[in-house]
């Protein structure tokens, strides 16, 4: 009996050795099972800002496109579909907490493309010098005076704070409105744009609508949030929205409009 125990027992051990011995020898299989790729997140196409839809009536050629919505959408932090966004985010999606994780993604697509629209005017090659005091400073990165760029008006210095994918060494060699420029690149500009944005309201705790806001345009009380607030008028139909017609400044919105200078109207 002794001897017939022992026997099943290496039986077994050889039919195991036998059905691990093809994965172990065959080259990189272990690796390959470890290294399989989370699935993409459930991602939906935004809705279009208002400035959108009148660019695509007209046929401009410099308006958003549907795979920018894909950039937003799989590169937001888990932090950002979860309660630490602030609640101020009820503003223009009042559904934000009850909502899956694919229409969250939605919404801040559409945030993004809202905040495009009042940066940029949706031109990813849009390129400002600011000559006001308090923006006037010089490029930490360029030691050059700072210019806004893209579709998010965003700086070689952000590619230091918020880990940015933009490379002055490559760019400074290019014309200013080359959509080579790693800066002018859609997909890097709206990663940083997401990055700087993660910092605010989840590393900071701040507030989505903060006077110390990056972007003018999403400070309460200046001319650009109410251009930013004219394009928040049609996020996802998860969010719920009441699309009542915000107070409206027709001179001052066209003033800040009037700042943002595409590259064919700015002379450099």
């Amino acid at each position: 009996m002794r001897g017939t125990a022992q026997s099943i027992i290496c039986l077994s051990i050889l039919s195991v050795a036998a059905f691990i011995s093809p994965l172990a020898c065959k080259p990189g299989s272990s690796q390959s099972v470890q290294a399989v790729a989370d699935p993409p997140p459930a991602t939906k196409p935004a809705p279009p800002t208002p400035l959108a839809i009148e660019k695509a009536q007209l046929g401009s050629d410099t308006t958003w496109e549907p795979q920018w919505d894909q950039v937003v959408e799989t590169a937001l932090p888990p932090e950002m579909l979860s309660t630490q966004v602030p609640r101020d985010v009820r503003r223009f999606c009042p559904r934000f907490y009850q909502m899956d994780e694919a229409d969250k993604r939605a919404f801040w697509a559409y945030f993004f493309q809202a905040l495009a629209s009042a940066e940029a005017g949706l031109n990813p090659r849009t390129n400002v010098r600011h000559t006001e005091p308090e923006v006037a400073v010089v490029d930490d990165v360029t030691h050059q005076l700072v210019r806004s760029q893209g579709l998010l008006q965003l700086t070689y210095q952000d590619q230091k704070r918020y880990d940015c994918n933009f490379n002055w060494e490559a760019d400074r060699h290019l014309p200013l409105h080359d959509p080579q420029r790693t800066i002018l690149n859609p997909e890097n500009n709206l990663k940083c744009g997401v990055n700087i944005l993660s910092n605010q309201i989840i590393d900071q705790h701040k507030s989505l609508f903060s006077r110390t806001s990056y972007w003018s345009t999403l400070q309460p009380g200046t001319v650009s949030f109410r251009v930013f607030v004219k394009q928040m008028t049609n996020p996802p139909a998860a969010c719920a929205f009441s699309r009542k017609s915000p107070a409206r400044h027709p001179s001052k919105e066209k003033t800040a409009q009037g700042e943002v200078l595409t590259a064919k109207e700015e002379q450099h």
